[in-house]
């Protein structure tokens, strides 16, 4: 793990073992907040893509130091399943985590959702860090969802780019039986296509945008609309979050101002955040990063209650979770609020919530009353 000052001394080089993919190793312990000369410690993961690296560029630019926080950040984990094992293993104390808290919540895995690392709180769907790429032969038009008819697509199954399908197939009247599903990992999306394994890959940055670069011909023939709305949650447990809930809040409020730093330089974000994603070309980083920012919304609204529960249909409809999934027993959203009302300024620029859609301490989710204030 990397611990904030250690971070601190050396921010200029490349301190991350990138070619260990694996969980995090040895971990402190939260140490007492009120011991003399201590500061407040916690474990922290997340996962090797661009709309993660928050994380580690709050680590890098000291903004957990300067909130008295000693942040360690894990090695980047392979999947969300793998970070949320580490969590409920007790390796980490938070993590950042979409599409599979799902199953890992059906299953019986102890998740508080506290904040968000990518998302919307002024709307339900966004998902512009999403894309279709194909090349000309296989006859994909951006504006006709019909033209996936019978194509081979390449999607990592119960993953947001599987989601991204299925919405586009909703969209278009379509069922998953007129598509063929090839399950592919996001590295080896560009070689599929290449191969002719499949006629398109749908998957998030920088994966679009390194496809394109790498195979001769590819193109993005559709990015985000609105068809799924794009999940990603700072998730812990109720027993870390019930024994530090002034250290969550300062957790949440570094993060805040790290995004917000990244939505007003997204260049300067994209160029430092290769020296977190292993073989991130420094152009590739910045144009993916350009957008992201569009995603980089940490408040919560009902529009995020709304957005997992309509993310956990979809997984259903796909079979990748079970039916009638309740989100409402995962939020905690009171660390948020705290923050939000405690740091306005760290959400300026951002589109403003809408009036029913605002949730207070006590909040009770509504998917009727929630569909109705998120646009």
């Amino acid at each position: 793990m990397l611990t904030t000052t250690r971070m601190r001394l050396s921010a200029t080089v490349s301190v991350l073992a990138f070619g260990v993919l694996t969980g995090c190793g040895g971990g402190s312990t939260v140490e007492d907040p009120g011991a003399a000369g201590s500061a407040a410690s916690l474990r922290a993961g997340y996962l090797s893509a661009i709309d993660q690296v928050g994380l580690p560029l709050a680590l890098e630019n000291g903004y957990f130091e300067d909130r008295g926080l000693n942040v360690e950040v894990a090695d980047p984990f392979p999947t969300g399943v793998d970070a949320l094992n580490a969590l409920q293993a007790g390796e980490v104390d938070l993590v950042q985590v979409g599409t599979p808290l799902v199953p890992a919540a059906q299953k019986g895995d102890e998740l508080v959702l506290v904040g968000t690392y990518t998302g919307s709180a002024s709307q339900t769907s966004i998902d512009d860090t999403m894309a279709v790429v194909a090349t000309p032969d296989a006859g994909i038009a951006a504006d006709d969802l019909g033209s996936l008819r019978g194509k081979r697509i390449g999607v990592s199954v119960g993953s947001i780019n599987h989601l991204y399908l299925l919405g586009l197939l909703e969209e278009a009247g379509m069922t998953t039986s007129q598509v063929t599903i090839v399950n592919t990992a996001p590295p080896d999306l560009g070689v599929a296509l290449e191969t002719g394994g499949i006629d398109a890959a749908i998957v998030w940055d920088p994966w679009p945008i390194t496809i394109t670069d790498q195979v001769d011909g590819a193109e993005e023939v559709m990015r985000g609309g609105g068809y799924i709305p794009f999940v990603g949650y700072q998730v812990t447990t109720r027993e870390f979050l019930d024994e530090h809930p002034d250290e969550v809040a300062d957790y949440l409020a570094a993060r805040a101002e790290v995004d917000k730093w990244i939505r007003e330089n997204p260049e300067d974000a994209g160029g430092a955040a290769t020296r977190w994603l292993p073989g991130t070309e420094s152009a590739v980083a910045q144009q993916a990063m350009q957008h992201n920012v569009k995603q980089l919304d940490p408040r919560f609204s009902a529009c995020n209650y709304l957005a997992l529960d309509t993310v956990a249909d979809l997984m259903a409809q796909g079979d990748a979770a079970e039916p009638d999934f309740d989100p409402a027993p995962y939020f905690d959203p009171e660390p948020i609020l705290q923050v939000m009302e405690e740091n306005p300024d760290l959400f300026e620029g951002l589109p403003e919530i809408p009036a029913q859609a605002r949730v207070e301490e006590g909040y009770t989710y509504d998917q009727a009353a929630a569909d109705k204030a998120c646009p």
